[in-house]
């Protein structure tokens, strides 16, 4: 079954740095485009940005455009969200999956930029 795994998260002052892991199992995971999420509760879940599969092109949201950068391993099955100059905004639960995404999610991992 589809099993995503990510880590990672935590607190951070804001203009640091954090590099969220996620490990997928359960399905052909170089045959997907992948993508971060990120949710503040009583939020709708944003689409942080996409990379595809194999020429490994990504996409990003505005707000975070110039300070967050995607990348994959298809060989480990890993995808991964290394996150510069955190603002307070920043502050979210930060989930992977598919995109678009779908059942199941994963736990996901906290992610608080706070001084």
């Amino acid at each position: 079954q589809v099993q995503l795994v990510e880590s990672g998260g935590g607190l951070v002052q804001p203009g640091g740095s954090l590099r969220l892991s996620c490990a997928a199992s359960g399905f052909t995971f170089d045959t997907y485009v992948m993508a971060w999420y990120r949710q503040i509760p009583g939020k709708e879940r944003e689409l942080v940005g996409t990379i595809t599969n194999v020429r490994f092109s990504t996409t990003y949201a505005d707000s975070v455009k110039g300070r967050f950068t995607i990348s994959r391993d298809n060989a480990k099955n890993m995808i991964y969200l290394q996150m510069d100059s955190l603002k307070p905004e920043d502050t979210a639960r930060y989930y992977c999956n598919k995109s678009p995404g779908s059942n199941p999610w994963g736990q996901g991992t906290q992610v608080t930029v706070s001084s």
